[in-house]
């Protein structure tokens, strides 16, 4: 029976490709609200200099699974994922705090 669940752990390292086609990165973890149960979004690991990541929260809703790829789409570009919320390797950033304002104003609602 084909069903659309999937397990946490298998949508992790999946990769996530721009609506220009590149590949913004891949699925490090996922966000769940504690009083929902749902996913709220997917922080992004892209590649960097010298093995270094910049990590981007990506609100869930903004993802559609491709099956032709076995990867996940997004309307956006690099640049346009670049402009919101982002720790790089090593810093201090709060994945629960949604309350920033970013250069995108709908980051959250994208």
């Amino acid at each position: 029976m084909s069903h659309t669940m999937v397990p946490s752990d298998r949508v992790e390292n999946v990769g996530v490709y721009g609506r220009d086609g590149a590949k913004l990165g891949t699925i490090e973890r996922l966000m769940l609200d504690k009083l929902s149960g749902r996913v709220a979004y997917a922080v992004i690991k892209t590649g960097g200099l010298f093995g270094s990541h910049h990590h981007y929260p990506l609100p869930w809703n903004a993802l559609k699974y491709d099956p032709a790829r076995q990867a996940f789409a997004a309307a956006l570009t690099l640049e346009e994922l670049s402009a919101g919320p982002s720790e790089f390797d090593g810093e201090d950033f709060d994945w629960g705090d949604r309350s920033q304002s970013y250069t995108h104003p709908q980051y959250w609602t994208v």
